[in-house]
Parts: C-alpha cells; sequence; structure tokens
C-alpha cells in the first residue's frame, strides 16, 4: 500500500512481489483476512441451553469441588433424552464458567536449586512391595537421600522406624558414596524419631543432629510437620523410586532374597542405575560441592545395660541373650538400625541382631 501512493497498481504489485490480482483485490477491501471473517453460528441447538443456567450453575455454586464428569452423570440422570454426546460441551462449558466464577486456586512457586546448596533426607514406607528376606515378610523403610540440584540418589534399607540412628547412617553412607557435601541438608520434622520422647530426650536429639550437621559443615534446616510439599524436591522422587524397584522386582519375576545384604545390593544397583543416566549433571555439581571431614561421626546410639541372672538383658522392649559369663556385667551397647555391637569396657564382646516391636 505503501508503493502504490507513488505507484499504478500493476507496479506497485510488482515492487511488492505479489500478482496484479492480488493488488487489486486488497485495493478494494484493506481489511486484514482476520477481519473479513464471520463468526460462525451454531450448527445445531444448544442441549445446554435449558440446564445450565437453571441447574448446573447452582451445583457448582453448592459444591464447587465437585467434578464434571459427576455433574454431566447426574445430568443425564435427570435428562435421559440428553445423551452421551454432551460430555465434552459440558465440561468445556464448566472450565468456562469457572474460569470466570470459580473459586481461586493454589499458587505454585517454582523452586529454582542453585547447584552445591541444597541435599534432601526423607523416609518411605517399603512394606506394600511385599519384600521377603530368607522366606519372611520384610518390614522396612528406605531411607532417601537427594541432592536437588543433580538429582544424585543414596537409598539405604531401614529396619526399624525413623530414627536418629537410622538418619545418621543413611545420611552419611549417602555422603561419604557421593564424596562431597552441600551446603545445606533439609529433613522433615523429625517428628517420628521425636514420637514417645519427652523433653530433655528430645533436645538432646536435636542437638545431636544439629552437631551432626557442624561435622560435615552443612546448615540443618527441617520442613514444617505436616506440610510435605516444602520437602517436594523429595518427596516426588520417592514415588519414581518405588516404581522403578516395582518394575525390577516384575523383571526380576521374584519379590524374595536370600539374605539382607542380597536385597541391600538390589536396591543399589537401583540406585546406580539412576546416577548413571545423571552422571553429567552429578559432575557438574560435584564441582561446587564441599569437602568430606576427615573421619565419619558416630552414627550409633550408645546405652549401658545390666545383664541379668536370666542371661540376658532388656533393651527398647526387645530381650537380648547374651553367653552366661557376662550375668551380673554391665555392658556398653552401641545401637545401630540393624544391630548392636556389645562391650566390656573397651573390649567388643559379640555382634546380635536387633529386634524391632
Amino acid at each position: 500500500m505503501k508503493l502504490r501512493q507513488s505507484h499504478p497498481t500493476a507496479i506497485a504489485a510488482a515492487k511488492a512481489s505479489i500478482s496484479p490480482a492480488t493488488a487489486y483485490r486488497i485495493e478494494k477491501d484493506p481489511r486484514l483476512p482476520s477481519g473479513k471473517q464471520t463468526q460462525r453460528e451454531r450448527r445445531r441447538p444448544d442441549p445446554l441451553a435449558s440446564i445450565f443456567d437453571a441447574e448446573v450453575v447452582p451445583l457448582l455454586q453448592a459444591s464447587p469441588g465437585i467434578r464434571a464428569v459427576a455433574i454431566f452423570e447426574e445430568m443425564v440422570r435427570r435428562h435421559p433424552d440428553l445423551g452421551g454426546g454432551i460430555r465434552r460441551t459440558l465440561e468445556r462449558r464448566i472450565r468456562s464458567w469457572r474460569a470466570i466464577h470459580g473459586l481461586d486456586q493454589k499458587v505454585i512457586f517454582r523452586q529454582v536449586h542453585q547447584p552445591g546448596q541444597l541435599g534432601l533426607s526423607d523416609f518411605t514406607d517399603m512394606c506394600k512391595i511385599g519384600i521377603r528376606v530368607g522366606g519372611q515378610a520384610l518390614a522396612h523403610r528406605l531411607y532417601h537421600f537427594r541432592l536437588a540440584y543433580s538429582g544424585f540418589e543414596h537409598a539405604h534399607v531401614v529396619l526399624g522406624g525413623e530414627s536418629f540412628v537410622a538418619l545418621a547412617q543413611g545420611l552419611q553412607n549417602a555422603l561419604w558414596s557421593l564424596g562431597v557435601v552441600p551446603r545445606e541438608h533439609r529433613s522433615d520434622s523429625l517428628s517420628a524419631a521425636f514420637r514417645n520422647l519427652g523433653g530433655p530426650a528430645r533436645q538432646d536429639l536435636t542437638q545431636r543432629y544439629e552437631e551432626l550437621c557442624v561435622h560435615y559443615g552443612m546448615t540443618p534446616t527441617r520442613n514444617n510437620a505436616g506440610i510435605a510439599h516444602e520437602n517436594g524436591s523429595i518427596e516426588g522422587p520417592h514415588g519414581h523410586l518405588k516404581r522403578a524397584i516395582a518394575d525390577a522386582l516384575l523383571l526380576r519375576g521374584s519379590t524374595g532374597f536370600a539374605d539382607l545384604l542380597a536385597y541391600r545390593r538390589f536396591i543399589d544397583e537401583i540406585v546406580s542405575r539412576h546416577n548413571a543416566r545423571n552422571g553429567k549433571r552429578i559432575d557438574a555439581e560435584r564441582a561446587q560441592l564441599q569437602d568430606l571431614p576427615d573421619r565419619r561421626s558416630s552414627d550409633y546410639e550408645q546405652v549401658t545395660v545390666r545383664v541379668t541372672s536370666s542371661g540376658g538383658f532388656t533393651l527398647r522392649k526387645v530381650f537380648y541373650t547374651v553367653p552366661s559369663r557376662l550375668i551380673g556385667h554391665r555392658l556398653r551397647v552401641r545401637l545401630y538400625d540393624d544391630r548392636l555391637e556389645i562391650f566390656v569396657g573397651g573390649t567388643h564382646v559379640t555382634t546380635l541382631d536387633r529386634g524391632h516391636v
């Protein structure tokens, strides 16, 4: 149209690289194609015209959370002549109504993680998978560690509950497997570990957790109790890991293992495959992480017990038997998640499998 101001139509068309016919058509009607389109009218009567405002809207106002499919089923029940062909029309109409008149929805702010900043710990229950060890059902959890940025993972089989001992052992295994340390460590509220503990015991447990993090140069943080999405960078991967384990068990053809060591090797293999897929990203983050300390911190709880005339002692509601020569002696017990290390003074005497109730 600029060229047309100083040239005849045919010359302006040639300079604009269009045909003369197109130029004459544009000159006759300069509107864009979108402006020439007329709104398409309905091809059939609106099947919801008589019921949407009268029946559907009152349902939406009375029960804002009701699903569109439930409203569809109710409308078909009330009006059998409508048929199933209105479902998509009704769902689109409800969606449009909710966009204008519906309730506000939760807003999710995406987290942006920096390399080397955050490592997360949590426990997940594994009883539903149906693992059997030595022919017996294994009631257990997995301790799960993950780097938020690169996705490095470590999993450790926990036989007892969510305890500080299990957290300390699993976390240290993860860090020494990784070879470096993040600047911040986040766990849940440790409410399961605090359960049934008095005030002094809770304070001691809190102090031990903080001292563990200080030993590795990490800032300890926790998410609020009952708010799982604050730990979303590991809550979601729980499901991915458990599905990967379930798939591997199906391919294996059995959920039974000869012993606990074989099952732990099975879990380690699955996790190592995942880490191999993220190898480049993990290596990139590893350069931003801190060095490990010279040694591990203690990952056990130490208690003192006396051997009774019955030839054993009771610890955490479980009775353990020891050689009768130890009757009357006070024993120093290092309490791990899966075993008890027994000492007389500084001399190691025996190791016992830990029982759980």
